[in-house]
């Protein structure tokens, strides 16, 4: 988590345009520290699961918005499993906890990578969402970045929805 921090203010254009590779970044890096697994961004056809758990963390002061991780339940499970060191069946208790903290720590670790935000932002306590059929709609009207990654065959979402 040494990269370098990019400025939420300062020159005329839009710090939005250099989140994404931030978030990237903060997404496989706690993937890696965390589960021991390493995301990839697919390059052609995603594989056709839904998601069914929905982690998601609010910031407010400097930067507000909702970053959020969604995932099938199975990956959940295994997200878990890795987490905790133990079989896939011990974990399946534990998923929305193992999805509500992935969630944290990516919020965290994008906000410490961004100069000037670490301080000047804050965290929710994470909010887990499970279900077979449910949408999320953002109320806040601003910038968006929504992130596809595959986790173990499977794909996970990670998404910022911000209103600096």
């Amino acid at each position: 988590m040494s990269a370098p921090k990019q400025a939420i203010s300062g020159d005329n254009s839009s710090p939005f345009e250099h989140w994404r590779a931030v978030l990237i970044e903060a997404v496989k890096e706690v993937f890696s520290m965390m589960v021991g697994a390493q995301l990839n961004i697919p390059e052609g056809d995603v594989p056709s699961k839904v998601a069914d758990v929905t982690g998601m963390v609010g910031l407010a002061g400097e930067m507000c918005g909702v970053l959020s991780v969604r995932c099938s339940k199975n990956a959940a499970m295994r997200i878990a499993s890795q987490m905790l060191g133990v079989s896939p069946a011990e974990a399946a208790s534990h998923q929305s906890d193992a999805v509500g903290e992935i969630s944290n720590m990516v919020a965290g670790n994008f906000k410490a990578k961004i100069d000037g935000l670490q301080d000047k932002c804050m965290l929710s306590v994470p909010t887990v969402i499970t279900g077979e059929d449910y949408q999320l709609h953002s109320l806040a009207a601003g910038d968006r970045i929504e992130l596809l990654f595959i986790f173990e065959g499977e794909p996970l979402w990670a998404t910022l929805e911000v209103r600096c």
